[in-house]
């Protein structure tokens, strides 16, 4: 079976995505800070599919707890794809430029692209050998648009673009697509603007485009689920 980390995957798009991965059969390695939370939706998705599920709790920030995800996946016997989908916003709720707290950033920065890398760096050795590795990163449209109060997030997710787009380049062996999943109704979004109340797509219903870029497997390259849940069959509906 093919085997999957994900981080971030005790709520929101992460468990959206590790379900779905988990009902086509694929073997998991989870990662959230909230231990409690993670280790019952690893339960919950082994006891629902029948797949292996490793609840790995930690922050990925820290060097030691990206190892041991590693660690976890080569006991599991692999890793065909990475999927980098914890995030930290920097501020919450969301600030303008002027406001903003420059440990926020930091985090952000930390969070979304330093720890994202390092476990990208920490798991190159399986992803090479596996014979369909795949990095996938979690963008947002907040990386190449200029939205009042998301300056430091869209930041830090446009520098995670432009780090994606250069380890396609120097890793031609891998497939890496960073996805841009819109908006969406989570716990992140009303943290980040905790006053709006417009109504947003539910991470599940998001969840199947991510499947879909697995099994086509096209190029590497920047991507936004909407566009990929409008194909069908190599075709727009």
């Amino acid at each position: 079976m093919p085997i999957a980390m994900i981080t971030g995957a005790s709520k929101g798009l992460g468990r959206a995505l590790a379900a779905a991965l988990a009902q086509r059969g694929w073997d998991l390695v989870l990662d959230a800070r909230t231990a409690g939370v993670l280790r019952e939706a690893a339960r919950e998705l082994g006891r629902l599919y029948g797949t292996r599920v490793v609840a790995v709790a930690g922050d990925v920030t820290d060097g030691a707890h990206r190892k041991a995800l590693v660690a976890a996946a080569g006991e599991l016997g692999g890793l065909d794809v990475l999927v980098s989908s914890a995030s930290a916003l920097g501020a919450e709720p969301l600030v303008r430029l002027e406001s903003l707290p420059l440990a926020g950033l930091r985090e952000a920065l930390e969070t979304n692209v330093v720890a994202a890398l390092g476990l990208v760096q920490e798991a190159l050795p399986l992803l090479r050998a596996s014979a369909a590795g795949a990095v996938v990163t979690v963008s947002s449209d907040a990386a190449a648009e200029p939205y009042p109060t998301w300056g430091g997030y869209g930041a830090s997710k446009a520098a995670l673009d432009q780090l994606a787009a250069v380890l396609g380049e120097e890793e031609p062996g891998l497939r890496v697509w960073a996805v841009d999943p819109g908006d969406m109704r989570t716990d992140l979004y009303t943290a980040a603007v905790p006053g709006d109340t417009e109504p947003r797509p539910a991470p599940e219903s998001v969840a199947p485009a991510f499947v879909r870029l697995l099994e086509r497997r096209p190029t590497g390259g920047r991507y936004a689920a909407a566009a990929l849940l409008e194909e069908k069959d190599g075709e727009r509906r």
